[in-house]
């Protein structure tokens, strides 16, 4: 038995503990997406220290450990534990609401046209400018917490409707605002590049990021005022072209930040190919991507964070899901939350991926956890149950777990508790007992 060590919790007697990875596997592709490690009638111990100590049969774990020495023991009989969601694509801060512009798309306006009009991004940088950091502050408070009880345990934030210097500025205080007073864990993008702001080409726009933004963000990450993880452009037709994404995204990795960044969306700009180039992370959308694109992220273990919202809402070509994953591309996936595409749910946005792009449940299981952990730069502590690993989990009332994807928009009567670092810190007191059915 392992002693008198005082532990956090134990879960005990899960119909299914699913792993996801059981050896260490900082990503899986091919194969290694399509079948999970999945325990049954398992149970799992998380430490004080908000890590996982033990994972394996009830029996096992019951003769190891002394129920004395934990702080709280739940019983997950009849019950799934899944490691907690990383949603690794969100733009959450932001001001001004546009449901308006969901009538104009429905009637037929594109993205872009909207855009070119005054709306889309530019409605939202007009509205963020505005806003007080304590009103921004408030918003995305309340998203992220939507986001937890959706099962969302790491989320990537992004800057991007500041467009100068001073509301990105407040932008990121206001994610390392939340970085340190809430439980759900935050990958922070700087993401200046965003758009082109009103009054200055796009040459002028770059020239502004690498001169004066990216050397104030050095200057805050050492003095430890503001901690960003990745850099992000939009490079796009009419936005940002192939060469200013260069400049950008290469001034943002010599300060120390990781590449992660919208291509290959509305047009084939060749962005897969720059980004696996330039040692990207990760890139999303891809919906335009060319086939020497895919295989050059396949090679460079550049992540496609795929976001089947955005293709849905907008009616855009859904992303080659399939082909990238035969291709050995490290598939992820987002929700790509924003004022135009307003989705909390990773659950949900697992269900579109295997029903509009063609993915398995344990291929879309894999993109929402691991995959999305490693795009984000964080699987060797993120993303799935393994021994080390940061003890952020979900139980779901059902006794298989792939009722989180196949029930569309149920994850509010089936996700019974979301755990951070060992920590209950949503429970749902009214889970349906019959979600199964």
């Amino acid at each position: 038995m392992a002693g008198r060590q005082r532990h956090r919790l134990l879960l005990e007697n899960a119909e299914q503990l699913v792993l996801v990875c059981g050896r260490r596997e900082p990503y899986l592709r091919r194969d290694g997406a399509a079948s999970l490690a999945v325990l049954r009638a398992a149970s799992l111990v998380v430490g004080l220290d908000g890590c996982i100590k033990a994972v394996g049969q009830a029996d096992v774990i019951r003769n190891q450990f002394s129920e004395a020495t934990f702080e709280r023991i739940i019983d997950c009989s009849g019950k799934c534990v899944l490691p907690g969601l990383v949603d690794a694509h969100t733009h959450p801060v932001w001001a001004g609401d546009r449901v308006h512009e969901f009538a104009m798309k429905l009637a037929g306006a594109s993205y872009m046209e909207i855009h070119q009009a005054g709306g889309g991004i530019h409605f939202t940088v007009e509205h963020t400018r505005k806003a007080t950091e304590e009103e921004l502050f408030t918003s995305f408070q309340h998203r992220l917490e939507r986001m937890l009880r959706a099962g969302s345990t790491l989320v990537e934030c992004k800057s991007g409707y500041g467009l100068n210097l001073e509301t990105e500025l407040k932008m990121l205080r206001v994610i390392e605002r939340a970085k340190k007073s809430m439980d759900i864990g935050i990958s922070s993008t700087y993401c200046g590049a965003h758009a082109v702001p009103k009054g200055k080409t796009a040459t002028e726009a770059t020239d502004d990021i690498i001169n004066n933004h990216l050397p104030k963000l050095k200057e805050l990450r050492l003095s430890g005022e503001i901690h960003v993880n990745n850099i992000d452009v939009f490079c796009e037709k009419g936005v940002f072209d192939l060469e200013s994404t260069r400049r950008i995204l290469q001034a943002g990795k010599d300060i120390g930040l990781q590449i992660n960044f919208h291509g290959d969306e509305l047009h084939p700009m060749k962005s897969a190919e720059l980004g696996a180039e330039l040692g990207a992370r990760a890139i999303s959308h891809l919906e335009e991507v060319t086939d020497e694109g895919i295989v050059a992220m396949a090679r460079a273990k550049c992540a496609a964070v795929l976001l089947p919202t955005t293709a849905y809402m907008l009616r855009l070509k859904q992303p080659q899901a399939r082909k990238m994953l035969e291709e050995g591309v490290i598939v992820a996936l987002g929700s790509d939350f924003n004022p135009n595409a307003y989705c909390f749910s990773m659950p949900m946005v697992m269900h579109l991926a295997c029903v509009n792009m063609k993915m398995s449940m344990n291929e879309a299981l894999a993109a929402a956890t691991i995959n999305a952990a490693y795009a984000l730069g964080k699987s060797d502590t993120h993303g799935s149950l393994e021994v080390g690993k940061q003890g952020d989990l979900l139980i779901i009332n059902s006794s298989r777990w792939e009722h989180l994807i196949y029930q569309f928009g149920g994850h509010e009567a089936l996700i019974n508790y979301v755990i951070v670092k060992g920590k209950v810190i949503y429970e749902n007191e009214r889970c349906d007992t019959m979600s199964s059915y």
